[in-house]
């Protein structure tokens, strides 16, 4: 962690490797994904220019596959991920980040830098991948 002259922590000081998966894919393949990556969490890639990131995590696959009793190969992640995201700005104090993350009731964010997803944040990581504590 690197700390600039301000002596403020930033969202990029904190943020983990941005995992993503295109939202034609099926459960099958993002849990594949995220077994293969050690990830919870992939940003569903944009269709377009003017459409909006997309996240599915985990709790989507039980939420979307396994209760409702589904074929994890006939399930598209698009049916089932959580769209449009909140990102978080790369430059952003991480006492913010962790007010918007519990705010916003979410555990993790991508982190945006000048309009690219750059990385993760996860309420998690502001605690176990720096020395606040």
């Amino acid at each position: 962690m690197t700390l600039d002259n301000t002596g403020i922590i930033r969202a990029s000081d904190v943020m983990q490797e941005m995992v993503s998966i295109d939202g034609m894919a099926t459960a099958r393949e993002a849990a594949a994904k995220m077994r293969h990556k050690q990830t919870s969490t992939l940003i569903v890639e944009k269709r377009h220019v003017d459409d909006a990131w997309g996240i599915i995590a985990i709790q989507d696959l039980i939420r979307g596959v396994i209760i409702p009793g589904k074929s994890a190969g006939d399930v598209n992640i698009y049916e089932i991920m959580t769209k449009p995201v909140i990102a978080v700005p790369a430059d952003m104090d991480i006492r913010y980040v962790a007010r918007l993350l519990y705010r916003a009731g979410i555990r993790r964010a991508p982190v945006e830098d000048n309009g690219k997803l750059v990385g993760m944040i996860s309420l998690a990581s502001l605690v176990l991948n720096n020395d606040l504590f």
